[in-house]
């Protein structure tokens, strides 16, 4: 990813529905202006998901998603719709892709109402109009708003370009306008403020960059206007020495709470980046009360170590090895430690103790909430890294003391545990 780029979990997730052939992909071809999608008159070229980021003014950055159809068939087509079903949990828009010339029918109204039930936002795009007398487009896009009740269907042609002005405004005007979607510090620092980053430089630090919480956190309080001092672990205490003021708050890489809550002065507020980040992209409060299934894990039990992403895993790896031996030693329990990355977990979630979840940076906050609501459904407990870290390590109560909400939850949690 360059750095000068909108990572993808930061980004509106805006998902190309329809049936096979339909012409998702030359919608998508149409809005970004490049051929970025394979288009062929052949059934399902589409096999994967493809993903585009591009810019939507004045909705900022947005990923488009080409997607398989949904009424594919056979074995391959089995698997190409369960891809793209899986993406309708981290769908922030969806765009319903009909082809003008044969209208909505029953597997549209299905997928819509999927949709709607799921409270995701969506746009119909009447494709293929060229193909129709202007009269006749215009009464078969009145049929179809009708048919669907869409409050926003647009009269699309990737051949010749109508539609696509309409079908960006459309886009903007069906989303959420949130102008404190990229604040990380949201409500704790004000301008002015400086905030000290704590972020170690070791074999598994990525070279020549920050890991992407660190640069996001960074871009975040420049926008707030607050004033950012990042350091290393071990020049902490020099740091704050050199400051000659309090700083409002102390943010770390969780690997080195320990370390860096014994530098910070007791009555400066500390946290994580993945405590910032847990409440940025999920439910802090649900996950503050998945830590204290820590204490009541047992023998024999599982504890399953969710990652979003891939990355190349060193000798010490924060999720394949420094948690594990961080869990077995804090419970002097024999656990059985599993691992999954990508998007989804693997099956019978409730064979689980536990679930441990990295930081969601590579997710959005749809996708994530999804996964929390999987946890909750299965009656299991979900703890993120830097909670899971900040308790092992004993300064849980004063890395969330920052969130009251947070700290009631966790209180709630102690006392049903009683």
């Amino acid at each position: 990813m360059s750095l000068n780029a909108t990572p993808r979990g930061e980004r509106t997730h805006i998902a190309v529905f329809g049936r096979t052939n339909v012409g998702k992909s030359s919608v998508v071809n149409a809005l970004t202006g490049q051929e970025i999608a394979v288009v062929s008159p052949v059934r399902g070229t589409t096999t994967d998901p493809v993903y585009k980021a591009m810019e939507l003014l004045p909705l900022g950055p947005v990923v488009l998603i080409d997607t398989a159809g949904l009424d594919d068939e056979g074995t391959l087509g089995e698997l190409r719709k369960q891809k793209t079903r899986e993406l309708i949990h981290r769908t922030d828009l969806a765009l319903l892709v009909i082809d003008a010339m044969t209208g909505p029918d029953d597997f549209y109204r299905e997928l819509l109402a999927e949709l709607r039930q799921r409270n995701i936002p969506v746009v119909g795009v009447l494709n293929k109009v060229d193909a129709l007398l202007d009269a006749d487009a215009g009464a078969a896009l009145v049929d179809t708003k009708a048919q669907l009740g869409l409050p926003e269907c647009v009269a699309f042609s990737a051949l010749d370009g109508r539609g696509i002005p309409e079908l960006k405004r459309a886009i903007v005007a069906a989303l959420p306008h949130e102008e404190e979607r990229f604040r990380l510090v949201g409500g704790l620092v004000a301008p002015g403020d400086l905030v000290v980053l704590v972020v170690p430089i070791d074999k598994a630090a990525p070279k020549g960059r920050l890991i992407l919480p660190q640069q996001q956190t960074i871009r975040d309080l420049l926008e707030s206007d607050a004033i950012a001092v990042v350091t290393k672990e071990h020049e902490l205490r020099a740091t704050l020495e050199r400051l000659g003021t309090r700083p409002r708050l102390v943010v770390t890489d969780s690997q080195v709470f320990l370390k860096v809550a014994a530098d910070t002065p007791r009555d400066v507020p500390l946290t994580s980046f993945s405590i910032l980040f847990a409440r940025h992209k999920g439910d802090l409060n649900e996950l503050v009360r998945g830590a204290r299934a820590i204490d009541r894990l047992k023998d024999g039990d599982r504890v399953l170590i969710a990652e979003a992403c891939t990355h190349h895993q060193q000798s010490d790896d924060i999720g394949t090895v420094k948690i594990p031996r961080w869990l077995r030693q804090a419970t002097g329990k024999q656990l059985h430690i599993e691992h999954v990355s990508g998007y989804s977990y693997p099956p019978d979630l409730a064979r689980y103790a536990m679930i441990v979840h990295c930081g969601a940076c590579m997710l959005n906050r749809r996708a994530m909430l999804h996964r929390l609501g999987e946890a909750q459904a299965a009656g299991v407990p979900i703890v993120n890294y830097g909670l899971l870290i900040a308790y092992l390590h004993g300064v849980f109560p004063r890395a969330i003391e920052l969130f009251p909400s947070a700290m009631m939850a966790w209180e709630e949690a102690a006392q049903e545990h009683q």
